[in-house]
């Protein structure tokens, strides 16, 4: 079954830096629409940034524009995104997803598969 599994998370200082990963078994990343999204204690799940299949044009939410950066590593079947200048407010659970359509990929019911999560906590 296919599988999606984050790290990197961690507790880090305002101003710091994470980059998480996340690996994916019995899907090929290449092949999918890749996204993060996240989401913090009472809050509903959002968009962070989506990296496309074909061509692998990038796709960021506006609170993590110019931060984050992500990125797809075909030979080692991952994504990853690379979060600099962090703020308390990026705390969150950071979730990996594949999406089989590039439509409405802000939106997490256009992603078939999710990984189960790596907690980023930003201290102040």
């Amino acid at each position: 079954q296919v599988q999606l599994v984050e790290s990197g998370g961690g507790l880090v200082q305002a101003g710091g830096s994470l980059r998480l990963s996340c690996a994916a078994s019995r899907l090929t990343v290449n092949n999918w629409h890749m996204g993060w999204f996240r989401q913090a204690p009472g809050k509903e799940r959002e968009f962070v940034a989506a990296i496309l299949r074909s061509g692998g044009s990038t796709y960021y939410a506006d609170s993590v524009k110019g931060r984050f950066t992500i990125s797809r590593d075909n030979a080692k079947n991952t994504v990853t995104v690379q979060m600099n200048s962090l703020k308390p407010e990026d705390t969150a659970i950071y979730y990996c997803a594949a999406s089989p359509s590039s439509r409405e990929l802000f939106q997490p019911p256009s992603y078939d598969y999710w990984g189960q999560g790596t907690q980023v906590t930003v201290s102040s």
